[in-house]
């Protein structure tokens, strides 16, 4: 298996079609897309009960921090092939369909097999603002696993890609995850009172 990990984002539907939008990092097997959701996951339960997921390459980097801020309604569309939607924003998409679970009690392993795969907009590249969104969207997932420390000294280096190339699109995103740090900080502080 191929160890590198790509970061995408993941949109799979509910039993009662309710859609749910979440950045994952993911591997590529071959032709195979791999999946490794923690447990508990809306992602997993929903991947389980109608064995389908719809990957989305985007360049949006405000969906990376929307979601991991709780802003995860994006526009959607219907995927072409399987029971999902897509990103409306997405560059390219591919609807895949379960074909392996290898469970865990952490972290299960699902080899997904595409079905279908569509390209809307070309791919330009990433500045260097989106990867801090990206990397900061990841350190904001991570709050209560990391000291404050790391999670300061990293937001500050991540802070001169903002300021050096950001679109509105990116200091909106960055806005968010700063806010999400700073409510986390005052949660924790309230909570050690």
């Amino acid at each position: 298996m191929n160890d590198v990990i790509y970061e995408t984002v993941i949109t799979t539907v509910a039993a009662d079609g309710t859609p749910h939008v979440a950045p994952m990092g993911v591997r590529y097997k071959d032709n195979d897309v791999i999946l490794m959701p923690f447990k508990p996951s809306t992602t997993l339960a929903n991947i389980v009960g109608n064995r389908h997921a719809v990957l989305n390459i985007v360049a949006d980097t405000r969906v990376f921090a929307g979601a991991v801020t709780g802003r995860r309604a994006w526009p959607l569309q219907p995927a072409e092939r399987i029971e999902g939607v897509r990103l409306s924003c997405a560059l390219n998409h591919a609807e895949l369909e379960l074909a392996e679970l290898q469970d865990d009690a952490q972290r299960p392993v699902l080899r997904m097999a595409r079905v279908f795969e569509a390209s809307h907009r070309p791919y330009v590249g990433f500045n260097r603002a989106q990867a801090a969104v990206i990397e900061g969207a990841i350190l904001v997932s991570r709050l209560r696993m990391l000291p404050a420390a790391k999670v300061d000294a990293e937001m500050a280096y991540l802070q001169i890609a903002i300021d050096k190339t950001a679109s509105a699109e990116e200091h909106e995103a960055w806005g968010w995850l700063t806010e999400a740090v700073a409510r986390h900080r005052e949660s924790t502080q309230e909570s050690q009172s």
